[in-house]
């Protein structure tokens, strides 16, 4: 067996609350002492916002034996975006080599998924609105938390130093996502609800 490629947590948490953050400021793990609202820490919460989704997302496929592959995919992209925050957490001098982070395994490994998973599903003849089932739009939720996290380290990326699978594990991952919200209604034999233009108030003649 190979040998684990991340260290293993070495953390106690004993007292949550420590009043060292009450003045706007948080640590990174390098122990530098930054805003609460810097890029950085901007970019890592909304991974953690992210991370919480997923978790909900995953719950609720575990109310149906049919959607158990999404549930453990789902379970282990939770740690994917944990160790993801991990390393957004560190400044690039601070990182070590066994720090946990996404690598080039997670992003082929998502493109498996999607490419196994929309082999199965029908041609798009417009585009999708969330919906139809609760998971499905729990789904999208995810995706566009996933797509702003990922801007959000765009933007970053212009000020700090960045890994380079970052980027590229968000963006398939959002793509991934896009996937599975159709695929959880295929399973479910729910329709999709599709983008309909003159379904608006403009469009309907039924409206007073």
């Amino acid at each position: 067996m190979s040998e684990k490629p991340f260290d293993e947590p070495r953390i106690a948490l004993n007292c949550i609350y420590t009043k060292r953050g009450d003045a706007g400021e948080t640590s990174l793990v390098g122990g530098q002492r930054v805003p609460k609202d810097a890029p950085r820490i901007e970019a890592y919460g909304t991974v953690d916002e992210l991370n919480a989704f997923v978790g909900l997302a995953a719950v609720s496929c575990s109310e149906d034996s049919r959607l158990a592959p999404l549930a453990a995919i789902l379970q282990r992209v939770q740690h994917e975006l944990f160790n993801l925050g991990s390393i957004l957490a560190t400044q690039p001098a601070d990182v070590h080599p066994n720090q946990p982070r996404v690598t080039s395994a997670e992003i082929a490994q998502l493109e498996r998924e999607i490419d196994a998973m929309n082999a199965g599903l029908p041609p798009l003849r417009s585009f999708v609105l969330p919906g139809g089932t609760r998971l499905n739009a729990e789904l999208h939720v995810t995706r566009t938390i996933c797509r702003r996290a990922e801007r959000l380290i765009v933007a970053l990326t212009r000020e700090e130093s960045v890994p380079p699978e970052v980027i590229p594990y968000l963006n398939r991952l959002s793509d991934a996502m896009f996937v599975w919200s159709r695929w959880v209604n295929h399973v479910l034999g729910v329709p999709e609800v599709l983008w309909e233009p003159n379904a608006a108030a403009s469009g309907r003649e039924d409206l007073p």
